[in-house]
């Protein structure tokens, strides 16, 4: 039974996210059009204006086609009491470099009137709550800045 381990190496310089040159290696945390998941939770998203409604919670992938459906954007509260969940097509986000979040074409008081879920609800149980999530948001999307 060997007793000697083979040399550890880098496979890329911490902190950096280029891709492994001898490709056994991959991005973790982000690349230039690739982001981790970890990274998106909790990114600011704002109205057209530059205004915060709230952060990307999580979002949902689709199991068969593997694109992201929906992003839960949390909504109001204070330190995590009050706050709503809003199942936002991920169509409907734009990311702005400058504001460092994802942007969004709607106000505040439409988006608490916009379909939504508590903390521990499992609304897509209902086939009939994704349709009401696509009927409300529609094609909306913000246009590339």
């Amino acid at each position: 039974m060997p007793t000697e381990l083979p040399t550890e190496r880098s496979i890329r310089a911490p902190g950096s996210m280029e891709l492994d040159p001898t490709a056994e290696g991959v991005a973790l945390d982000e690349t230039r059009r690739l982001i981790a998941s970890n990274k998106v939770e909790g990114t600011a998203v704002y109205d057209r204006q530059g205004e915060s409604l709230g952060t990307i919670y999580n979002f949902m992938v689709d199991k068969v086609s593997g694109q992201v459906a929906y992003a839960v954007l949390s909504f109001g509260g204070f330190l995590g009491l009050g706050e709503s969940y809003h199942p936002v097509p991920w169509r409907a986000l734009t990311y702005d470099v400058a504001l460092g979040g994802y942007v969004i074409d709607i106000d505040a008081d439409s988006l608490a009137g916009a379909p939504r879920q508590g903390a521990d609800e499992d609304p897509f149980a209902d086939p009939a709550f994704g349709e009401q999530v696509d009927a409300h948001w529609g094609s909306r999307r913000v246009p590339a800045a």
